[in-house]
């Protein structure tokens, strides 16, 4: 082998080594030499060495990092020669856009710019594919990427789940075929479409162009159409609204080197019952020098009109800066809005900073909101504050202290002041954590009652909780009760759990009163009801206790809340007649004695209809007694309804009254009576006691109806009533009678002069009358004149009596009777006509019962013989 031979193979060994250690540290010394070309405190990152694969080279991953932030990764990359046409492709590229600050400032080039004409002559015939592109934080908008390189002409498609784009660039006319956006907040995608020219140099903005688009809100009812046209360096953005030729939104716009101007924007709101309208003001200084060092200065206002005249609400922004890293932009909400129903008024200064991506709003000393006028359908708002000094805003949630204080007042329902104390740690609704305390004051009018309240409670994440509640009234007086002094607090904590999926709403009370009077003299002893709630939020839950009232109970309750109405019902089980003593009025002198009673009651109560109830009592083998007499056997059922403060008494069945006995002066037995109807009672709703019957001095009295309001008498008849048995229940010493009588009275109850007009009385079979003796004696010695007449009435046997009676509302009783039979004295006998008439105050008869000397007085004065003698037996 010659000498040149071996240099050539030694040669070819050395290259051959030097390109398997090349291909072998690809991963270390490629990145460094691109670096070369990169920026400072740029770097590449390969974590795989590229290969060979279907004919073109394969790259596992690629990384740009700036600093220690990935700006960009990418992920199976592929690139080939096909057609005579480059082929790029990646599985997925990655782009961090919270690297962009950490990019070194660009250093000015040292050779003059090229135009877009030049870079686009530059471009070599390429197709570029990324089965995904990532744009960070904006990651919901990834999608698939493609892009066509030509001289001629650039076509880029972009499509994913919520951003697609077909755009066409041909020189400097740039054709966006279609951009179509979906969001959260759009029932409908927005799409836009449009051309724009370029400028010469790629390095600034469209120099003309034309944009439309529609666009649908969630806020708004019908769709919008937008569009952007501009010239040179001005246009104007306007949107409409479909079919109307007046827009919603005008912005006029102006851009030179330094400054971009809005000026005289105008917008307007013109929905039905509250129109708004305003104007707007922006300049943004020294915007070619990046959003970093960019001057934000601004003025928008609201102009309203409503009660109190009208408003302008004026919100001033910077001069400030916003930026990626550390925006400062100071802003102040000032002035009044005044709407048809409410007015607010606001002082709020304040102050954007920290990350453009993630602002936060810091409100300074001073921030304070109020609010005035009517906010809901009958409830005025007096005044409602809102102090904001030292809260700070961003989307991780609110910061400080939140305070409010309310003062307002119902038509319907009284006045009241609330206040709320907290403090929120990075709070939103179901994120977060925000507790507080609350406390006020108010007067319910409807009830009549002072009540206050206070208790704490806080809302962390998706877990609200109420763990103390102190709430009560001075009293309650609604209709025929008034209740004193209740009180509400808790047993266990109120939980509500907002989770979607499981909800849950729990808690314990209690409350606790203390007599409950009732308008006709009853009373109970106070009272105290347990009870808890189970159910999916606060308008719905289901809740279930006890109630006891001294010896009265237990009365079990449940029911439930569906947001608008509180429904329930209690089971009173069977229990002792003689605890319910205290409902009795003590003007009655009543004592219960025995008996039984049980009760099912079923109620509902809503802000609107108030307080409903129905339900039925029933009492068994009662006995109650009295002063002058004692009722047993009773058997009562009451089946009823409450609404409107008006009873309707046996709505299915009759009120139903059953007594065995009345023990008194006079004895009455087998005692019945039905009530139904309406009380208050009234023409369309009346009252009517029927089937009232009882048996009474050995004969019967019977009353077939009273209706209230009353249009005619109710008739009582007595039938076979026994004049020996009242003789003997009054006990008069000055005469006796025997025989049986049968009667008609006709009661009015609110006539206004009678209770009872033209009422009768007749006898039923003979009657004998006996005067006592001594009392004869004394009518003799007193009025001789008058002594032979009452010989004849010591005794006598009457054929015929016949009375009329009228008694007025004082108790007036006139009585008209006729009375014809037959006198015997020594052994003779004598026709005896007597015509009687008699006037007494029968409240003040019965009370005295001495109808003996009443009858002697009359006797006296009106007693004469008849003309002739019958003949002797």
């Amino acid at each position: 082998m010659t000498r040149g031979l071996r240099r050539l193979l030694a040669a070819l060994l050395a290259l051959t080594l030097l390109l398997l250690g090349l291909l072998l540290t690809v991963t270390q010394w490629l990145p460094r030499l691109v670096g070369i070309w990169l920026p400072d405190n740029t770097r590449v990152e390969l974590n795989a060495a590229p290969g060979w694969q279907q004919g073109g080279l394969f790259i596992p991953e690629v990384r740009y990092l700036a600093g220690d932030c990935e700006l960009a990764k990418v992920s199976d990359a592929r690139l080939g020669w096909h057609q005579h046409r480059w082929q790029l492709a990646a599985r997925q590229l990655q782009l961090n856009s919270d690297c962009l600050q950490s990019l070194p400032q660009s250093r000015a080039p040292s050779d003059a710019p090229r135009t877009l004409a030049q870079w686009q002559a530059m471009l070599p015939g390429a197709d570029i594919h990324l089965d995904q592109l990532v744009l960070l934080p904006w990651q919901q908008y990834a999608g698939q990427f493609d892009l066509t390189l030509d001289k001629d002409a650039q076509f880029l498609r972009y499509q994913g789940n919520n951003l697609i784009v077909d755009a066409r660039l041909q020189g400097q006319q740039l054709q966006l075929t279609q951009l179509q956006l979906t969001h959260p907040l759009l029932p409908k995608p927005l799409d836009v479409h449009g051309t724009l020219t370029l400028p010469t140099f790629a390095d600034g903005l469209p120099v003309a162009g034309e944009l439309s688009g529609d666009i649908s809100l969630t806020q708004w009812p019908q769709p919008l159409s937008l569009a952007l046209n501009w010239q040179q360096q001005q246009g104007k953005l306007t949107v409409r609204q479909q079919d109307d030729e007046q827009p919603l939104l005008q912005l006029p716009w102006q851009i030179d080197d330094q400054h971009i101007r809005i000026t005289q924007g105008q917008w307007r709101w013109p929905q039905q019952g509250q129109p708004l309208a305003g104007g707007l003001a922006l300049t943004l200084t020294h915007w070619q020098q990046g959003l970093e060092n960019t001057q934000v200065e601004g003025r928008f206002n609201l102009l309203t009109q409503g009660k109190g005249g009208k408003g302008n609400l004026v919100l001033s922004v910077g001069p400030g800066s916003l930026s990626l890293q550390n925006s400062h932009l100071p802003f102040q909400l000032t002035g009044e809005s005044k709407f048809s129903e409410l007015q607010l008024y606001g002082a709020i200064p304040g102050v954007l900073q920290g990350m453009l991506t993630d602002p936060q709003l810091a409100l300074r000393p001073g921030a304070l909101l109020r609010l005035r006028g009517r906010l809901l359908s009958t409830l005025q708002v007096d005044e409602a504050r809102w102090p904001l000094a030292g809260v700070t805003l961003s989307t991780a949630g609110i910061n400080g202290r939140l305070q409010a204080i309310l003062q307002a007042h119902d038509p319907s329902f009284g006045r009241f002041r609330l206040h709320l104390d907290g403090r929120a740690t990075q709070f939103w609704p179901d994120r977060g954590r925000w507790n507080w305390r609350y406390w006020g004051d108010g007067v319910m009018e409807p009830l009549n009652a002072k009540w206050d309240v206070k208790g704490t409670g806080s809302w962390q994440d998706q877990l609200i909780s109420l763990d103390t509640l102190d709430t009560g009234f001075d009293q309650l007086a609604y209709g025929m009760v008034e209740v004193s002094k209740p009180r509400l607090t808790l047993t266990a904590p109120v939980r509500w759990q907002r989770d979607v999926q499981q909800p849950a709403f729990n808690g314990g009370f209690v409350l606790k009163s203390g007599q409950t009077r009732f308008s006709y003299g009853g009373w109970l002893p106070p009272s105290e009801l347990d009870f808890e709630a189970k159910g999916s939020d606060p308008s719905q839950f289901i809740w279930r206790g006890q109630l006891r009232a001294g010896d009265i109970g237990p009365l079990r309750v449940h029911g439930r809340w569906d947001g608008e109405r509180l429904r329930g019902e209690a089971w009173w089980p069977k229990q002792s007649l003689a605890v319910f003593q205290p409902l009795l009025s003590s003007d009655l002198k009543m004592r219960i004695q025995s008996g039984d009673l049980q009760a099912q009651v079923a109620f509902s109560a809503t802000s609107d209809q108030g307080f409903e109830a129905g339900g039925h009592w029933v009492v068994k083998n009662g006995s109650v007694w009295m002063p002058d007499s004692e009722i047993n056997g009773i058997d009562f059922s009451l089946p009823f309804r409450l609404k409107d403060h008006q009873w309707q008494l046996g709505r299915r069945g009759p009120v139903s009254l059953r007594i065995a006995e009345v023990k008194n002066q006079f004895a009455l037995q087998n005692i019945t009576a039905d009530l139904q109807g309406h009380y208050p009672w009234q023409e369309r709703q009346p009252l009517t006691l029927s089937n009232v019957n009882l048996d009474l001095l050995g004969g019967h009295v019977s009353l077939p109806e009273l209706r209230l309001p009353q249009h005619d008498p109710a008739r009582i008849s007595l039938r076979d009533i026994d004049l020996s048995r009242l003789i003997t229940a009054i006990k008069p010493k000055q005469f006796a009678m025997s025989g049986k009588v049968n009667g008609e009275l006709p009661l009015w109850v609110n006539n206004p002069r009678w209770l009872v007009e033209k009422g009768w009385i007749a006898n039923s079979g003979p009657l004998t009358f006996r005067m006592d003796k001594d009392m004869a004696d004394a009518i003799t010695s007193n009025n001789f004149a008058a002594g032979a007449a009452m010989d004849w009435l010591r005794y006598m046997e009457i054929s015929r009596s016949w009375a009329t009676l009228d008694l007025d509302n004082f108790g007036n009783l006139t009585m008209q009777s006729e009375v014809k039979g037959t006198s015997q004295f020594s052994n003779r006998r004598q026709s005896v006509n007597l015509n009687y008439r008699h006037q007494e105050n029968l409240f003040q008869l019965w009370r005295s019962l001495r109808f003996g000397d009443n009858l002697q007085s009359w006797v006296e004065q009106n007693a004469t013989l008849p003309s002739k003698k019958d003949p002797q037996p």
